[in-house]
């Protein structure tokens, strides 16, 4: 999930915290004429009546609260009152829809952030909103256009209601809440009007550092009508209402003071996997604007004059939820300081510790909404998942906060996994549900790969592709270096792995691994640097930091995720173990799902239960056969890429050698495309079902038939890499591959005696079906090489058909094959 996005609807919990000293007055300023762009939240104008006395704005009914800003609920008005050291200073909006009405979205979704700034003007308070997006240096003499272009819009204005007792500006920002300001509502998410007589404020928390506040907000929906040219759109669910309709939103503010002192900001590299900010730098020598990105990151500093390694100032601390079930606590902890020995790596000592929260008795006011906590909330939800943002600073990256939602039903997620790829190589694995013990290995191993997200890491779906896969079935291996370098993967559990490799199941379960220590040590080690009115100390890091990434050239397993190769390497395929070689790879992993599917009566079926857990094992274990194929299919039309910049030697991307895409081909049409009978099973399927069997393994053909066929990326990387093949050069070329398909596809046409049975009687139908949809597109045509090949390809086929019906070993065979001879006359002639 994407940093710096969320904090989940929470509830409240009591707080209250003293204020800073009395500040002075506000001085009395001349009245100021309103912003054009202020939002419509703001109030109207009371006219020279001005401010009123403090205690009739504020009366005996207000439930006040004390923190970054004391707040007051008065009915159902909302009150802030701003103490003047707080305005100028810049803060942090984080918008979230927290719950949603069916159709409208979802619980989670986040909404928006953006920097914001209270300022004073005469008697009113302006809500200014604050860009990061261009930027230059103050010395430079382009500094003033770049203010000019970027001056701070006014979301909103608010009348002054009263003094509080320390000079504070008490003013009424209900509105800002409760109308439709663009900066506050949803709805352009949602694409309605908003009624300000629907929508009200549910509640404000308020800590030293931050105010959460929550609203609940109603709309007035009218569907938007499909543009022409859009895909069909996604599909809602059954009960959405589908007409114009009334739709409310529970939404989540979450306001948090920015750091009076920026951490210095460290610059980002493609290379080594890190979120990022970045800005429009106008302010240096380059002869054009310089896009300038930094990482996010903690603040981690020694102590003045302290060298590392040394314990930090402050070190990263994530406390466990209270409502965490107790057996699963200590797993959390553990998922949590897996990450010490990457920042001793990096100079720091204790740098990262789990903690328990504070008692009532401790504590009174402590709440995992205190933006100075961070917390790994347990969320009873029946969502299978979990999820690492953080909030981080747009001017530095330095991350303030981050609060991990770990939702219940992830232990089922885990399970399903674990069962269905390496069930047969665990003997706790025989039946389920899994034993605390391992579940409990597993929910760390979840944990500590949130955990990366909120210390500013990206997945690494390319670490799973940097090891040997035969070196991941050795035990010596699997214990020095894990079986994918980085936790951050999408590499679950190792079932490249055969029982007879003895490996113990520990080394099953993904762990931090080398990327992930060069990861924080590249992005977290202090380096030294000096002060220069020339250079900035973050530009002063970049050639260390150039020196650190070129490590991967010699130790390919410290790579991360090459983004331009996006679904064209398949080494960065998601859910893949070994897949630097998927053909060897996938074999091994589909004789465990072999093995599995006999596991499953005994492990899922209890007396006096239902067959519900038979039948959801059943549909992952097809789940993980056509993730596992479609590893295969992506080595088709691939390259190999490694991320590099000017002076490392080699090109970033290789097409993947003819011999191993045919390989991919020749297994696909043995492995996919022939009837996997270890999956028809009647004990099983007549348990869970009456039919259904025949479709499910049919949609996985189709899906795999159709990226090889219908895949015009892919269409179109082959073609070019054969243009551009130097002479002797082995290529595998579209021809070839639609030829090797083919045959394989319709291989029974060449026997004495066809038979056909009906799982390849929907195959074939399906390749008729997708070769239609390029042949004859004609909303989005496709690549019209590929479809003259396919064209090309029916005509061979249909004359296959015809001189094969007569030789048909049974009538069903022989109607399908008169009706596919049809079916592709249709095809070649659709005007007829």
């Amino acid at each position: 999930m994407r940093p710096g996005v969320a904090f989940l609807a929470l509830l409240l919990a009591g707080c209250s915290s003293a204020v800073a000293a009395a500040p002075a007055p506000i001085a009395p300023q001349q009245q100021q004429q309103s912003d054009t762009s202020a939002s419509a939240a703001a109030p109207s104008r009371r006219g020279p009546r001005g401010p009123r006395p403090y205690n009739r704005v504020i009366t005996s009914d207000a439930i006040t609260e004390h923190g970054l800003f004391t707040t007051h609920r008065i009915g159902d008005k909302l009150f802030y009152e701003i103490p003047r050291s707080a305005l100028g200073k810049e803060m942090l909006l984080v918008s979230q829809i927290a719950k949603n009405t069916l159709g409208a979205g979802y619980g989670g979704q986040a909404a928006g952030d953006r920097v914001l700034k209270w300022e004073s003007a005469g008697d009113r308070i302006l809500l200014r909103s604050i860009s990061y997006g261009i930027t230059a240096d103050t010395t430079e003499p382009i500094y003033a256009a770049v203010q000019d272009a970027n001056f701070a819009p006014v979301v909103a204005a608010f009348d002054i209601e009263a003094f509080g007792p320390d000079s504070s500006a008490v003013i009424d920002v209900t509105p800002l809440y409760t109308t439709d300001s663009p900066e506050f509502a949803v709805s352009g998410t949602l694409r309605g009007k908003l009624d300000p007589r629907r929508s009200f404020v549910e509640r404000v928390a308020t800590f030293p550092t931050n105010i959460e506040v929550e609203a609940t907000q109603t709309y007035a929906v009218t569907p938007q009508p499909q543009r022409p040219g859009q895909g069909p759109q996604q599909r809602r669910p059954s009960l959405a209402p589908r007409g114009p309709h009334t739709a409310s939103v529970l939404m989540h503010w979450s306001m948090v003071q920015l750091p009076e002192k920026p951490m210095t900001p460290r610059r980002f590299d493609d290379r080594v996997g890190f979120f990022s900010i970045h800005t429009e730098d106008y302010g240096t020598d380059e002869h054009r604007v310089a896009d300038r990105r930094y990482i996010t990151r903690w603040r981690l500093e020694c102590a003045s004059g302290e060298s590392t390694p040394c314990t930090p100032v402050k070190p990263i601390v994530y406390y466990v939820d209270p409502a965490t079930p107790m057996q699963w606590r200590k797993w959390i902890k553990k998922g949590i300081e897996d990450w010490q020995p990457a920042f001793e790596a990096a100079g720091f000592k204790d740098a990262i510790i789990a903690k328990d929260p504070p008692s009532k008795a401790q504590d009174p006011n402590w709440s995992p909404e205190d933006a100075r906590y961070s917390v790994v909330r347990w969320l009873p939800s029946t969502i299978e998942n979990a999820m690492g943002p953080n909030i981080h600073d747009p001017r530095t990256g330095e991350i303030l906060d981050a609060d991990i939602s770990v939702y219940h039903n992830v232990m089922k997620l885990a399970q399903d996994w674990y069962f269905s790829q390496v069930g047969p190589l665990d003997v706790r694995a025989k039946v389920l549900p899994l034993p605390d013990s391992l579940e409990g290995r597993l929910l760390e191993y979840v944990v500590a790969h949130e955990v990366g997200h909120t210390l500013g890491l990206q997945h690494n779906m390319k670490a799973s592709s940097m090891y040997p896969p035969d070196s991941l079935r050795s035990v010596s291996f699997l214990q020095r270096m894990g079986h994918t370098p980085s936790i951050m993967d999408y590499a679950r559990f190792n079932y490249v792995v055969q029982p007879e490799d003895h490996v113990p199941p520990e080394l099953l379960i993904p762990r931090i691994g080398p990327y992930d220590v060069f990861a924080i040590k590249w992005g977290y080690t202090p380096i030294p640097t000096t002060y220069s009115a020339a250079t900035s100390a973050s530009d002063q890091e970049l050639p260390t930091l150039d020196t650190w990434a070129r490590e991967q050239d010699d130790k390919p397993y410290l790579r991360f995720t090459v983004v331009d190769a996006g679904r064209a390497d398949p080494g960065q395929e998601t859910e893949a173990v070994g897949d630097a070689d998927a053909v060897y790879s996938t074999r091994l992993g589909v004789k465990n799902l072999e093995r599995a599917v006999k596991m499953l009566i005994p492990a899922t079926v209890k007396p006096g239960k239902d067959y519900d857990d038979l039948k959801s094992m059943y549909a992952q274990l097809i789940s993980q056969w056509r993730t596992e194929l479609s590893h295969v299919a992506a080595v088709v039309g691939g390259v190999e890429s490694q991320e590099k910049y000017g002076g490392q030697p080699g090109v970033r991307f290789t097409p993947i050698s003819a011999e191993r895409q045919r390989q991919a081909v020749a297994y696909l049409n043995q492995a996919a495309f022939t009837t996997p009978t270890f999956f028809l099973d009647t004990d099983i399927l007549r348990r869970i079902e009456v039919d259904g069997v025949v479709e499910q393994i049919g949609n996985v053909q189709e899906r795999l038939l159709r990226s090889l066929l219908a895949d015009s990326d892919r269409a179109q990387q082959m073609i070019e890499f054969a243009t551009l093949a130097a002479p002797g050069d082995k290529v595998y070329t579209l021809a070839a591959m639609f030829g090797d398909v083919r045959d394989g596809v319709w291989s029974e046409l060449s026997s004495n005696s066809v038979k056909i049975d009906a799982f390849r009687r929907n195959l074939q139908r399906a390749y008729v079906d997708i070769a239609d949809s390029v042949i004859n597109a004609t909303s989005r045509p496709g690549n019209r090489d590929a479809a003259a090949l396919l064209r090309g390809d029916l005509q061979t086929i249909d004359a296959r058909i015809v001189r094969a019906t007569s030789r048909a070993a049974d009538e069903i065979t022989r109607r399908h094959l008169q009706a596919m001879h049809v079916r592709i006359g249709r095809v070649l002639e659709p005007g007829k």
